[in-house]
């Protein structure tokens, strides 16, 4: 079962009234943005991690076979590198309907490279939505990628693209890059 974010978002309106806004991607916004922006940077957030709990009813699967993707689970002391797209509130109404499945906008502070902090918007899913698949083994999380496909394709692209942009990008991400191996070595035994 999903669950549309859409108007909930629009509801909260966080930076609505900013010309201009840093977004934070930390999933397939990594390597596929899809929207018009005015700058693109390397940023870390901390405390957050990066894990495939979030079902994908949507794009990656479907209602009744849903894909993993990523969202982002509360790990202090930890770092979530990503990627900040500097953007005008215009790409609302995109990033509303891609991140419809169970994400809301959140304010989140993040670093860049050169230590400067500012606050940036996050789509964050957390285990209080509908489509929240939570917890896994990496054996588990990538046989299910495997088999998952949805209207933007098969969800083992998404999870090798995303685990490839890391890698360009050196990011140590062990729970990615752990389901991306995984899935390569269940892909290679078909």
């Amino acid at each position: 079962m999903s669950t549309n974010t859409i108007e909930a978002n629009r509801r909260a309106g966080a930076f609505a009234d900013h010309d201009e806004l840093w977004l934070f991607g930390y999933g397939s916004l990594i390597y596929k943005a899809g929207f018009d922006y005015i700058e693109r940077r390397p940023v870390r957030i901390t405390g957050w991690a990066r894990r495939f709990w979030q079902g994908s009813h949507d794009h990656r699967g479907t209602p009744g076979a849903p894909g993993r993707v990523v969202t982002l689970v509360a790990a202090p002391g930890e770092t979530c590198t990503g990627m900040a797209y500097r953007v005008t509130p215009a790409v609302f109404d995109y990033l509303d309907h891609r991140e419809k499945n169970g994400y809301l906008r959140a304010v989140q502070p993040m670093t860049f490279e050169d230590g400067h902090v500012e606050d940036g918007l996050a789509y964050i899913a957390t285990a209080d939505n509908a489509a929240w698949l939570g917890e896994a083994s990496i054996d588990d999380i990538a046989e299910h990628i495997r088999t998952a496909s949805g209207p933007s394709g098969p969800n083992r692209d998404y999870a090798l693209h995303l685990a490839d942009a890391l890698r360009d990008m050196n990011v140590a991400d062990t729970h990615c890059l752990a389901v991306a191996d995984r899935l390569r070595a269940l892909i290679a035994a078909e």
